[in-house]
C-alpha cells in the first residue's frame, strides 16, 4: 500500500478502531487515478476515499483509516471508503444515454480488494458490514440531457462491478473471523 495522504487529512476527525463497523464501496468515474486525486486534494467539499485501488491493482492510501473521511453522505464515521479507479459514466455522469458504465474492472483491481478487505477484517474487530455506494446513496437528479428525466446520483461501483463474487469472499472472510 502506498501512502499519499491528501494534504488537508490532518482537519478530519479522528476515531478509534472499534467505531468502525462498514465499508463502502466505490468506482471513482474519473479517467485515472490522478484525476480522482486532483478530485480529492483540490475540490471545494473535500470528498475523498481512504483507500483507491489503480487498474494495475496498485492500491494509495489518501486518508488514514483512523480519520473519518468524507465518502459517503451520513455514513461517514463508521465506515472506510473504498474507491476502485474505473471511469464509470464519465465525462457527463448524469446524461440520461449514458447511465451503463462501459468499463470492466480489472483482475489486478479485484485481487488487490480481496487483499485489502482481508486485512481491514483482521484489523478492526468491529467490521460486519460491506455495502455499495449506490446501496446507501439512492438520491434522483434532474438528467444534464433532459431535465424531466431522473438518473440516479451514484451508481457506484455499477453493475460492471463483481459484486457477487466480493460479497461471497466477503462473507467468507467474515465467516472465518467468528
Amino acid at each position: 500500500m502506498q501512502d499519499h495522504p491528501v494534504g488537508w487529512y490532518r482537519d478530519l476527525p479522528v476515531r478509534a478502531a472499534a467505531d468502525v463497523t462498514a465499508v463502502v464501496l466505490h468506482a471513482t468515474e474519473t479517467p485515472d487515478l490522478e484525476s480522482a486525486r486532483r478530485l480529492a486534494e483540490d475540490g471545494p467539499s473535500r470528498v475523498c476515499g481512504h483507500l483507491y485501488i489503480d487498474r494495475d491493482g496498485t492500491a494509495h492510501r489518501f486518508v488514514p483509516l483512523d480519520r473519518v473521511a468524507a465518502h459517503v453522505r451520513g455514513h461517514n464515521a463508521p465506515s472506510i471508503g473504498i474507491e476502485m479507479v474505473n471511469s464509470g459514466r464519465h465525462p457527463d455522469h448524469f446524461d440520461s444515454r449514458r447511465q451503463e458504465p462501459s468499463e470492466d474492472f480489472t483482475a489486478a483491481q479485484i485481487a488487490t480488494l480481496k487483499d485489502v478487505l482481508r486485512g481491514l477484517r483482521a484489523r478492526f474487530p468491529n467490521l460486519r458490514e460491506m455495502v455499495r455506494h449506490s446501496d446507501l446513496d439512492t438520491a434522483v437528479v434532474p438528467a444534464s440531457d433532459d431535465p424531466s428525466v431522473l438518473v440516479r446520483r451514484r451508481i457506484d461501483p455499477g453493475p460492471r462491478f463483481p459484486w457477487d463474487e466480493i460479497a461471497a469472499f466477503w462473507d467468507q472472510i467474515s465467516d472465518a473471523s467468528t
